[in-house]
């Protein structure tokens, strides 16, 4: 499974400032360490992320520079944010919410929001982020789940996806608006926000109060709200460090809307905790913005999704010859496993190349990680950080068995780190069933090699097994993607009378291929070279796209089951779909 060639740390001019020493002798104490905390064992994150920097003189350190879509620039300081932030405090207190409630916040990457996340948990109310390209339906159901208190979205985005049935959410006690006018029975934000003070102090929290909900979609049935606490804040500084080379002034760039995960725990918390000046742009990915923004904002390190960087790789190399981006130090990808071609793909264009990680909704932080300093072998997820001890295992009558190196099983994680989601709301059963024999067992099938490296293989519920071969998709679909003609791959099993299941891929292509016969046996006879018969797809289709989650997953389920005419179950999060 390992891709050739190995990139060494002196090939890229990495320093190792993640050692073996810290590694042998972290304690989650360490990561505590990095926090100030509030009296009496308390802490909140807002407090972490902004007032604390304040307090030790930081203020006028820039915090955020926002890019808005129709060129507009923002630029704010610790202190900045910091005002803001207790003033959208203030507004939330003016309204009588108080603790235990819940805002959600339902809008594109625009200050405002960002302003509220913080202020949501400076004033210890619990917040949710959710993507604003959900239809009705989806926020609705999650709004339900989540008992939501107030909301905080725009006069549009209300009158179009919220209006219908706000008064049938009899939870819901107050929707802001951002902007200076609201319509009927909500309160506009801006005169709210002028009118508050910009003085709040953080309320000390306990660490296991609940901070934020992500909601996190399954194969079937509702979404999950996975419950996440104050003290999860260790984890996203530390990770922030050792992951993702974090330092106070750090220029930094993470793609990732918050209404995912990443865009929350790497795109606002984990940066602010670390005091870096972090980048958010308002638009959506567009090629030349994206290398001229890098290029302007003299980026440091950069945290993008898989499918970015196929979008960029699909362009050419070419495409980036007219930029500068030597300030960048440090590339990361999350989202879904990078494909090796992807990993040396970006070694040859920046001269550095993209460090892969894994983590779910549910861990709330990076769990593996390929992590400065390592050799870097493409296709892997790295290895365990410091603290988190993880393990392949599979299930049996008699409980959980490990496995040893090479062999494919579920991976799973020692409980106990501090991001580790603390329930599902309402779900006491569905979470319990997550932990077996002293491990949370994650869903997702990886191997472990000689040298302590995790190799994703797929999800167990995406496993093909054919001939009595066990094949993990991401292993065929990077092998498909080292074709030139090949953007991106989708790989699925379909029943098969004789061998139990067969291959089937599904492709789109780069620009200035098209679609044929030829071409499609020649992709087919590269798979074969690559992977054996056995293993090769019996066919390719072609399509124009993939359908992929917002968060960059390419949906092998749905096209399973597209193909077998069944029930697509929950495609809330789909973000493009085959045309």
């Amino acid at each position: 499974m390992a891709f050739d060639p190995i990139i060494k740390p002196e090939d890229v001019r990495a320093s190792a400032s993640l050692t073996k020493e810290i590694r042998a002798k972290f304690t989650w104490d360490d990561a505590r360490a990095m926090l100030d905390g509030l009296p009496g064992g308390k802490l909140n994150i807002a407090h972490e992320a902004l007032d604390r920097h304040v307090a030790a003189g930081q203020g006028d350190a820039p915090a955020m520079t926002w890019l808005g879509k129709d060129g507009t620039r923002r630029d704010l300081s610790y202190g900045d944010l910091t005002g803001q932030t207790a003033r959208f405090a203030n507004v939330l207190r003016a309204h009588g919410l108080a603790v235990g409630d819940r805002l959600f916040g339902l809008m594109g990457r625009e200050v405002d929001l960002y302003v509220a996340a913080l202020g949501t948990l400076k004033a210890e109310l619990t917040f949710s982020p959710l993507f604003s390209a959900f239809g009705p339906d989806p926020i609705r159901t999650r709004m339900e789940i989540g008992g939501a208190n107030a909301l905080i979205t725009t006069a549009s985005i209300y009158t179009r996806k919220i209006a219908a049935w706000r008064h049938e959410l009899p939870s819901l006690k107050l929707v802001l608006i951002v902007g200076d006018a609201a319509p009927e029975g909500c309160v506009a934000l801006g005169p709210a926000m002028a009118a508050a003070s910009d003085m709040f102090a953080p309320v000390p929290m306990d660490p296991e109060d609940a901070a934020l909900i992500h909601f996190t979609s399954g194969t079937t049935g509702r979404p999950k709200g996975a419950v996440h606490v104050h003290g999860a804040v260790a984890y996203h500084v530390m990770t922030g460090r050792y992951a993702l080379e974090m330092r106070a002034g750090t220029r930094y760039w993470c793609t990732a809307d918050p209404g995912w995960v990443t865009g929350t725990s790497y795109g606002i918390i984990a940066p602010l905790a670390n005091r870096v000046h972090m980048l958010v742009d308002e638009a959506e990915f567009d090629l030349d913005r994206w290398y001229g923004t890098l290029q302007a904002e003299r980026i440091e390190v950069w945290y993008t999704a898989p499918t970015a960087i196929r979008m960029m790789m699909r362009a050419g190399e070419y495409a980036a010859a007219p930029y500068d981006v030597s300030s960048l130090r440090f590339l990361a990808s999350v989202g879904e496993p990078l494909n090796p071609e992807a990993v040396v793909w970006g070694n040859r264009v920046f001269g550095r190349p993209f460090h892969d990680n894994w983590w779910r909704t549910e861990t709330g932080g990076i769990v593996i990680a390929n992590t400065q300093g390592m050799d870097i072998k493409p296709g892997s997820m790295g290895k365990p950080l410091p603290g988190q001890v993880a393990g392949i295992v599979e299930r049996g009558d008699a409980g959980l068995r490990e496995l040893g190196q090479g062999q494919v099983g579920e991976l799973a994680l020692r409980p106990g780190w501090p991001s580790m989601m603390r329930a599902y709301l309402h779900e006491e059963a569905r979470y319990a069933k997550c932990f077996v024999d002293g491990w949370y067992l994650t869903g997702d099938l990886a191997m472990r090699d000689a040298d302590g490296y995790f190799w994703f293989v797929g999800r167990a519920d995406d496993l093909i097994k054919t001939s009595g071969h066990l094949i993990g998709p991401f292993e065929v679909e990077s092998a498909l993607i080292e074709h030139e003609a090949v953007a991106e791959a989708g790989v699925i099993g379909l029943p098969d009378e004789t061998a139990g299941e067969v291959v089937r891929a599904y492709v789109s292509l780069n620009p200035g291929f098209e679609p044929s016969d030829d071409l499609e046996k020649s992709i087919r006879g590269l798979a074969r070279k690559r992977l054996g018969a056995a293993v090769a797809p019996r066919e390719v289709l072609f399509r124009k796209t993939l359908p992929k989650t917002r968060s960059g997953k390419i949906m092998r389920r749905l096209l399973k089951a597209r193909a077998l005419g069944l029930p697509e179950g929950d495609i809330s999060t789909l973000e493009s779909d085959e045309s």
